[in-house]
Order: C-alpha cells, then sequence, then structure tokens
C-alpha cells in the first residue's frame, strides 16, 4: 500500500468530474433514469487521486454527469482538481476556465491530458500518466508554494500494489447504476488503434489480493450492494495472477452472501480457458464485454487483433455464454483492408453469435496511438483529430473516421447504417436476447440472496418492464415473448435477461439517432456538401520510437515539455 504522506496545511479541494458528451452510447440516460440512478459509472479515477492526497485536506466531489457544478462550489475550494477522456475534454475545458475566472488554481490529469497536453496550458498544474507516483511530489510543491508546473510518471513503471483504497465515500451510490474497482492495468496485445496500451504498456500490473478484498471491504462497510465493474480493459491480461486471485474473491463472496455481481472487459481469448471460465462465475461474474472488431480475418490481422482470428467468433461467444456469463461487444467500421458490403458480415456475425449489445463505431484514430501516426505518416490524418467539439461530438458512433479513408467515406457510412438498422428493431435485439436466455447457465437462484436485495430487484424489475410494455406498447410483445421464453426454458438466466433487455430503453432510441445523423451525413455528401477538412502534414522524418522518460517533477515556473 502506499505510505502515508506526511501531514501538511490544510487544503480544500474540489474534485470535478467533467461531463461526458449526451450523445453516448455508453451513458444508458434512460435505464438510469427508470432504475433511479443518473449516471452508469462512478469517477474511479478521481477517487484514487483523492486517496493519494493528505488526510488532512478537505476533499469534496462534484461529478457534472450527476450534478451541477455551482460557483459557490468553486469559491470554498482553495484547488480544484480535475481531468478525464477524449469525450470530457470539451466539458474540462470549461470547467478550467470557470476556475480561472474565479481565481482558483486548477490541477489536470487523466488520459486525455496525459495523450494531448497541448489542449490543457490554461491549467495551472498538469499530472500526465499514472498519478501514484507523482502526487506526493505535486503535494510537496504546492506546500513549498508553487503555483504552477508539470509532473510526469514514467511510463510502464507504476507499481500498482502502492495505489490506495479509493475514497468510496465521497460518492452517494444512488446516482450510479455500478461502482468500478481495477485489479490492473495494460493489456498484452497490440491492436493498432489502441491507446491503452500506450498508456499502461502491454505488460499487465496486477493489485494484491490483500487491496483488492479491501477494496471490497470498503464498498460492503459502505453499505453498497450490487454490481461492481472491474474497469480493467482486459482483465485476463494477466492469467496468472488472476488464477491466484479468483479463488480468493469466491471465498469472500461466499463468506458475505455473494452482495456484488461482477462486470468486466477481456480479450475473445477467454474462452479458450474452461477453468478460467468457471472461476469467473464462481465468483459471481455474469457480464463481459469483448472487442471483436469485425469478422474478417484479414481486417483483424490487419489492426494487429491476430488473437481474434484463431478461432470462431460464434462458437467462443456460445462457450462464454454456457459459462453463465453475458457477453456485449465491440464492432468497428472503417479499416482500410474493408470491402464493400462489409455490413453482411458484421451483421451475421452479431446475429450468429447471438450478441444483443454492440456497441458499434466507426473507427476514430486517438492520440497517440500507432494507428494515428501511420495515419500521419501517410497524409491522411485530419488536422484537430485530437479535438472534441462540443456541439457535435458524442463518440465514434457519430464523430469517427477523422482521418481520410481508402475506401468511399459514402460506403463506409452506406454499411454503418446498413447494421444498425438490422441489429437494433426490436425484433433483431430481443430475438438475439431470447437465445443468450436459453444459452446461459447461470449459478444460483432467481432472486439474490438477501431479502433487501431481492425486494430492491423486484422494485426495479417492476419499473423495467412498466416502461418497455405500458409506456412503449410496440415493444410489449417482444418483451413478454422474450420473459417467458427464458421462464420457461431457463428460468436461472431471468435477471441477466431483464438487465440487457433495459438497456434497449437506451439502445433503441439512440439507435435511431445515430441512424438519422448518419442519413444526414451521407445526404450531404450527395448534395456535394461535404467539407473536405486540412490534413496533418507529413513529418518530415520517421517518428522516432517511444523514449521512457522518468518521472518529473517541477516547481513554480519551470514547466517541462
Amino acid at each position: 500500500m502506499a505510505s502515508a504522506l506526511p501531514v501538511t496545511r490544510p487544503c480544500n479541494v474540489l474534485l470535478v468530474y467533467p461531463r461526458f458528451a449526451a450523445a453516448s452510447f455508453w451513458n444508458f440516460r434512460k435505464t438510469c433514469e427508470v432504475v433511479g440512478a443518473r449516471y452508469p459509472a462512478i469517477p474511479l479515477g478521481l477517487l484514487t487521486v483523492a486517496a493519494l492526497l493528505p488526510q488532512d485536506w478537505t476533499i469534496r466531489l462534484v461529478d457534472c454527469n450527476t450534478g451541477t457544478l455551482t460557483d459557490s462550489d468553486i469559491d470554498h475550494a482553495d484547488l480544484v482538481m480535475t481531468g478525464g477522456m477524449l469525450p470530457q475534454q470539451p466539458d474540462t475545458l470549461s470547467i478550467i476556465k470557470r476556475c480561472k475566472a474565479r481565481g482558483r488554481p486548477v490541477v489536470v490529469g487523466g488520459p486525455d491530458a496525459t495523450s494531448s497536453p497541448q489542449h490543457y496550458g490554461e491549467a495551472d498544474f498538469l499530472v500526465l500518466g499514472e498519478a501514484e507516483p507523482v502526487m506526493a511530489d505535486f503535494v510537496a510543491a504546492w506546500n513549498s508554494g508553487a503555483r504552477h508546473g508539470i509532473f510526469e510518471a514514467q511510463k510502464f513503471t507504476t507499481d500498482v500494489t502502492t495505489s490506495p483504497v479509493p475514497r468510496f465515500d465521497l460518492l452517494n451510490f444512488k446516482h450510479y447504476l455500478y461502482v468500478g474497482v481495477q485489479y490492473s492495468r495494460g493489456c498484452p496485445f497490440n491492436c493498432e488503434f489502441c491507446d491503452i496500451i500506450e498508456l499502461f504498456g502491454r505488460v499487465p500490473r496486477a493489485k494484491t489480493t490483500e487491496q483488492m478484498l479491501g477494496e471490497l471491504d470498503r464498498l460492503y462497510a459502505l453499505g453498497y450492494r450490487g454490481q461492481v465493474d472491474f474497469v480493467d480493459d482486459n482483465l485476463i491480461g494477466n492469467k496468472k495472477a488472476l488464477k491466484l486471485f479468483l479463488p480468493h474473491l469466491i471465498e469472500w463472496q461466499e463468506k458475505h452472501g455473494f452482495p456484488f455481481e461482477f462486470s468486466t472487459e477481456a480479450s475473445v481469448n477467454l474462452a479458450d480457458d474452461d477453468v478460467l471460465l468457471g472461476m469467473l462465475r464462481d465468483a459471481g461474474f455474469y457480464l463481459i464485454f469483448v472487442g471483436i472488431e469485425s469478422p474478417d480475418t484479414e481486417t483483424l490481422v490487419a489492426m494487429q487483433k491476430k488473437q481474434n482470428t484463431r478461432r470462431s467468433l460464434t462458437d467462443s461467444i456460445h462457450k462464454i455464454y454456457g459459462a453463465g456469463i453475458s457477453v456485449t461487444a465491440g464492432f468497428i467500421l472503417g479499416f482500410d483492408t474493408e470491402r464493400k458490403g462489409a455490413a453482411e458480415g458484421m451483421i451475421a456475425c452479431i446475429e450468429d453469435a447471438s450478441i444483443p449489445v454492440c456497441m458499434v463505431g466507426l473507427l476514430y484514430a486517438l492520440p497517440n496511438t500507432q494507428l494515428t501516426r501511420r495515419l500521419e505518416q501517410e497524409g491522411r490524418l485530419h488536422a484537430g483529430n485530437d479535438v472534441a467539439v462540443e456541439d457535435d461530438y458524442g463518440d465514434q458512433c457519430t464523430s469517427g473516421l477523422n482521418f481520410e479513408t481508402l475506401r468511399p467515406r459514402r460506403d463506409i457510412l452506406v454499411d454503418y447504417l446498413s447494421v444498425l438498422e438490422r441489429i437494433y428493431t426490436p425484433r433483431a435485439y430481443f430475438g438475439r436476447l431470447r437465445v443468450v436466455g436459453r444459452k446461459l447457465r447461470r449459478k444460483g437462484s432467481v432472486l439474490p440472496p438477501s431479502l433487501p436485495a431481492a425486494l430492491a430487484d423486484v422494485w426495479r424489475v417492476t419499473r423495467i418492464i412498466w416502461f418497455m410494455t405500458a409506456m412503449r406498447p410496440r415493444w410489449a410483445m417482444h418483451v413478454w415473448w422474450t420473459l417467458a421464453d427464458c421462464a420457461i426454458r431457463n428460468p436461472t438466466a431471468i435477471r441477466s435477461v431483464i438487465s440487457i433487455m433495459a438497456l434497449y430503453l437506451h439502445l433503441g432510441p439512440f439507435s435511431r439517432d445515430v441512424m438519422q445523423s448518419i442519413r444526414d451525413q451521407i445526404a450531404r455528401i450527395d448534395r456535394g456538401e461535404e467539407e473536405k477538412p486540412a490534413l496533418v502534414a507529413v513529418p518530415s522524418a520517421p517518428l522516432p520510437a517511444a523514449i521512457h522518460k522518468p518521472a518529473k517533477k517541477v516547481a513554480a515556473g519551470h514547466a517541462v515539455h
């Protein structure tokens, strides 16, 4: 565990989590509303930062996704700390301006500031990379009177076993669909489009068993019950460590009466390991996100995702269902190797694998990735590719293709529209969900083990079914048919089926909005109104290999670039 910081001058710190764009696949706004939440996920990164600050500092949290940042919040603070991901960039910059206008110093960190620090020059301090190695240096500089500077952690070397228990006590759990914990950082694979390996490296670093159980103990002591998401970008990146940890997690769950249900993200090669699948099931994992990206082997090889090529994707997904774990998946259109009509192969994969929830997006060249560097070298990268524009930025569902594509952009958009039109009709969505309901081999009872949890479950289910039938009669036949099918064929899967069903409250309307946006883009192309973006100049020399610099810390007046 991290060593305690020395007692220092008291400081009132305001943590501000910026707002995600409203037009996002991941916000599940209507689903949250129906079950009484305000947003799906907690700001785990800021909660970890809070735990790294001195114990005598007063810390408050404002999550702009669940509440409103007021001027009085800012005025009460001696110091504001904020930051997030690319889709949060517009609100992060707005927060910095507000705080600076009110005379409050601002610290910015997180993935976007780390990847694109040039956009955050207005901030007083930048914390780049993982926070654990440099927060003590920042605190020391602040207490010595420094009021600007950059603190940069050495890449890929942070010892995550020093990371403290996040400040879960700062949360109102009722505001969120689920809480998050992190077991490991990094992924062993080398996907060209991925920024995770650029931020955290390809050698996964895992916390200790004592750390993870300590985090669960803290959540349990605070009264939280329900879904806990392991936010790891690939939970099975270090299988050896995970297999040592899972028996202790199973024991903890049994001892506490299974208060938590777990979800996570993992590579599809999870299906190759029967032992690991069984351990995840026994620990209470019920949902896993996998990145499929494309069913086309040539495209998978080109994007360096070869781990998806040595298998039947359909068989792999069904194998995971057989372990009682539901699957959501990511797909991407816009790769150089795609051929016209790529939609048909993607639709067939989604239907054959029976994946209800599919995040289908347009390829986005994220800052500081192999893909972005290659496109820049080829003279195909759009200027402003790392800027999220407030008015039209949602996520890669509507704001992808920030580069010159090899096949006509219109063809890609037509394929994308075709996929969404086919997979998100009520008939198609609930048809896939019925297959999942039959295949899931869930372990345990239909209801949660405790009476309070069971009553809460009944309340949520009642509201979900009411909103999906009485309030939306067009869906009613599909809802009742799916529930009856699961109740008759595989009743232990009913809770999983209802959870996935509830997501359609968001995905149904959201997919229609995205489809309209894509139709509008196609219409502009047909009218000849498509603007030709400027391109980033081709570097005069090949880009050098990444240089891993040691952790840096600066005092006032000595910013490092």
